[in-house]
């Protein structure tokens, strides 16, 4: 297989993470139990994390690399086809085990559940002669959770390159998450999967892990920002769209991709949380996952809601119980 040959670096290079989502509009979440559930037409493209980071980074004017497996079928010709001509720099291997895929049930109001296809077997790895020209090159390097990422671990810290990660909805539990959590400079989750037990968890990662600063994600709540110097989190209210709100998917990668947007530019921690907010409000607008794209300009004009004020139990001190759920 031959790449086009790109030779500056790049600001980010995202490993692991394509597929295809099968997007399902319903009336309703939960769905109802019955036999048969009429939806409009039902749409099928490319999505999931990876493929939404490396497109939002392109998107905002960073140069991107993006490495992963993909199989030699028609959702695997979908990620091509989505990836070509955004100036992403797309470096895949098939996969004998075939392209991951999700199937995401979407309510009207924007919410969405996802069903996971993840396929990939547990000892599937990627050789080092494919990745390792890329990590050489990459000036930051954001892992997707896919099993497979989190033996690159060791190439990236000799090489002394900082990294990021999402753990998405995880719970503090799930063993799958855990080493993505400790071994990353940055790390993004949703306050989803805690729930009240959020603050606890972002405290366990900065305490166990190498994170210089836990960022989680609430939706319309905004989100909060934790360091090894801060008493409390920090809350950074989310952005007011510009227009309504149809589908949540894909706006945790697109708030991740404005984060690092700001990161590469310098900004403080807050001001990258700001950026983040906008780019995650503005991929709400469009139906499908990956469909808006901020780019420099409309970060720009969209303002923050009305701040709200702090949970009070969220910061409280390391491994306190939480009372209030962030949602």
């Amino acid at each position: 297989m031959t790449f086009q040959q790109v030779t500056e670096p790049y600001d980010v290079l995202v490993i692991g993470g394509s597929g295809v989502d099968t997007t399902v509009q319903v009336g309703a979440l939960p769905v109802p139990a019955v036999d048969a559930y009429p939806v409009p037409p039902i749409r099928e493209g490319a999505g999931h994390t990876g493929t939404g980071v490396a497109l939002g980074c392109a998107a905002l004017g960073l140069t991107t690399g993006f490495v992963d497996f993909i199989g030699d079928d028609h959702q695997g010709t979908l990620v091509r086809e989505r990836l070509a001509g955004t100036g992403v720099d797309f470096r895949p291997l098939i996969s004998p085990h075939g392209t991951r895929r999700a199937v995401n049930l979407v309510s009207p109001d924007g919410r969405r559940m996802s069903f996971y296809d993840a396929r990939d077997p547990l000892d599937l790895r990627m050789p080092p002669e494919h990745y390792l020209p890329a990590l050489r090159r990459a000036r930051h390097v954001h892992l997707s959770i896919t099993h497979f990422a989190r033996f690159l671990y060791d190439d990236i810290e000799a090489l002394g390159i900082p990294v990021s990660t999402d753990l998405h909805d995880w719970d503090g539990l799930a063993g799958h998450h855990r080493d993505f959590a400790l071994r990353s400079d940055l790390v993004f989750l949703s306050t989803a999967g805690a729930g009240e037990r959020i603050g606890p968890v972002m405290r366990e990662i900065l305490r166990e892990g190498r994170a210089e600063v836990v960022i989680a994600t609430a939706g319309a709540g905004g989100a909060y920002l934790l360091t090894p110097d801060d008493r409390t989190p920090r809350h950074v209210p989310a952005a007011v769209p510009p227009g309504p709100v149809v589908d949540s998917n894909g706006a945790g990668d697109a708030f991740t991709s404005g984060f690092l947007y700001g990161r590469r530019a310098g900004l403080d921690l807050e001001e990258c949380a700001r950026l983040g907010a906008v780019a995650g409000a503005y991929a709400c607008t469009s139906p499908g996952t990956h469909t808006a794209l901020a780019d420099p300009e409309m970060l720009r004009p969209l303002t923050p809601a009305v701040d709200e004020p702090p949970i009070e139990a969220l910061p409280g001190p390391p491994d306190a119980e939480v009372s209030h759920a962030v949602t």
